[in-house]
């Protein structure tokens, strides 16, 4: 038998959907490993690397909430999640890169990138994923380091160097998330060019020219200070994983550090491509 993830079930009103992003922020301080909307648009499943966690997320959505949900514990085999929620996947083009899994491989493999699913976050298939992968495709990136943080499944990191960057380093709390990352990293034979550290970012001392965010809105407005720190003078911030509802806190936040250059939309899901303009544009490239 595998791995058994603690879950919560939490059912929200359908006639509420703004209550819906409010159960998404509050989720957010406890770093759910993933989040699945099944079929049923009324009801969300949030998975936690540890039952302490999920019964903290479960306690803080009765105080906030109370009756106007309904908050199931559970225990989910990793088998039958995956077995459930993404054998079925298939490949899918963004921009220059073919996210594909091992059984839906794509004929060039310069620009594929295999992933095998996995409780890590980033197939290619959620909208911050693939506007993460069509920014990144809008920047320069020969020889240049890259930072990936929350890296989940390694897609973007393991993007940035088929696209050309010289290295890229993933970072992620999760040790399940950073074993798929690997994995798919020596799927796509990256070497020692892509790099995976368990760690949190805001404890790390880190800098790259290119550093990719695919975090929440809420996170990512709190950690806006110490996200622009890791971005090298001369290089660029991606940030995305926030919602429409949240560009009014995000872009502000960001904006204080960093220069705005593009924003895109995908349904409800926001991007943002920031430039570090302080100081002299860097010679070579930052190390990781």
């Amino acid at each position: 038998m595998g791995k058994a993830w603690p879950a919560l079930d939490i059912h929200v009103p359908s006639c509420d959907p703004e209550l819906q992003e409010l159960v998404l922020a509050e989720l957010d301080d406890f770093q759910p490993t993933a989040i699945q909307e099944p079929d049923d648009t009324s009801r969300l499943r949030a998975f936690f690397t540890s039952a302490e966690s999920r019964d903290a997320a479960a306690r803080a959505l009765g105080a906030s909430f109370g009756t106007h949900l309904y908050v199931e514990s559970l225990n989910i085999e990793d088998d039958d999640w995956a077995a459930r929620s993404q054998a079925q996947l298939r490949a899918i083009t963004i921009g220059r890169i073919f996210v594909a899994p091992p059984w839906d491989m794509g004929s060039d493999p310069l620009f594929t990138v295999i992933v095998n699913p996995s409780m890590g976050f980033g197939t290619g298939h959620h909208a911050t994923t693939r506007l993460t992968l069509k920014a990144l495709q809008d920047l320069p990136l020969d020889n240049r380091t890259v930072l990936d943080i929350g890296c989940g499944s390694g897609v973007l990191a393991i993007a940035a160097v088929k696209l050309g960057a010289h290295s890229a380093l993933g970072v992620d709390i999760d040790p399940d998330a950073l074993e798929n990352a690997r994995d798919n990293a020596g799927l796509n034979h990256m070497g020692d060019r892509v790099r995976y550290e368990e760690g949190d970012f805001r404890e790390m001392p880190l800098r790259a020219d290119v550093v990719m965010a695919n975090l929440t809105g809420g996170l990512l407005e709190r950690s806006a200070a110490t996200l622009s720190a890791l971005v090298a003078p001369g290089g660029s911030l991606i940030v995305s994983g926030f919602m429409e509802s949240e560009q009014a806190a995000v872009v502000p936040a960001l904006d204080r550090f960093l220069t705005l250059q593009t924003i895109a939309q995908e349904e409800e899901w926001m991007c943002a491509t920031y430039f570090n303009g302080s100081g002299e544009a860097a010679s070579g490239r930052a190390r990781l």
